[in-house]
């Protein structure tokens, strides 16, 4: 897993009908390398974000849906930002 802030919305008119009714959203973890991740918490931009990756996104979806990442938690602090 990793922590990251939601930067953008991600907006398709055409995908797979699977993706239909999926969120996502555009996060960019602490490593900078932005990632799409599908959210269904209802995190918004600017929201720090928990985001589980690979086939753990998978099981936290409870179905097979072509999306390797998945925001699994809004975070309300981190203790290392206080430090």
């Amino acid at each position: 897993m990793v922590i990251g802030t939601v930067v953008g919305n991600v907006v398709s008119t055409q995908k797979l009908k699977s993706l239909c009714g999926v969120k996502l959203l555009k996060v960019m973890p602490d490593d900078g390398k932005q990632i799409i991740a599908a959210d269904t918490l209802g995190a918004g931009i600017g929201e720090t974000v928990l985001v589980s990756r690979g086939c753990a996104a998978q099981i936290a979806l409870e179905k097979t849906i072509p999306i390797d990442a998945v925001i699994v938690g809004i975070v309300d602090a981190d203790s290392s930002a206080e430090q």
